[in-house]
């Protein structure tokens, strides 16, 4: 069975509340889960205590059984020094597509064009 640190979405409508669950990685988002281990309120400022709470003895207790926590969860577990959470960088993202490029550079010969004249 393998097992996710996860969250699952609670409140109203605009109004999201999320649980962080432990739960099994087949299960719904929003379904069974077998033990939960804090809470994460998006609509609270980011400097308030109260925005994730976590339960730290039952989460390193799952992290030794073998859970594997989502990337979200992991961004909470790395900020309150849990685990680490590995650097990403795709530097390919930002560079423009092949058209682009091809536009942009017949723009620049056209400016230098102009500048000659």
């Amino acid at each position: 069975m393998s097992l996710k640190i996860r969250l699952t979405r609670g409140g109203a409508k605009k109004r999201p509340y999320y649980r962080i669950v432990v739960a099994d990685s087949r299960s719904p988002r929003d379904g069974r889960f077998i033990e939960k281990v804090g809470t994460y309120d998006p609509m609270k400022p980011k400097d308030d205590a109260g925005r994730v709470v976590l339960e730290v003895e039952k989460i390193q207790a799952w992290l030794a059984k073998g859970a594997q926590p989502t990337d979200r969860v992991l961004r909470f577990l790395d900020a309150a020094g849990l685990l680490k959470r590995p650097a990403r960088s795709n530097p390919q993202k930002a560079v423009p597509g092949k058209k682009a490029q091809e536009r942009a550079a017949a723009k620049a010969a056209a400016a230098g064009e102009g500048e000659a004249a």
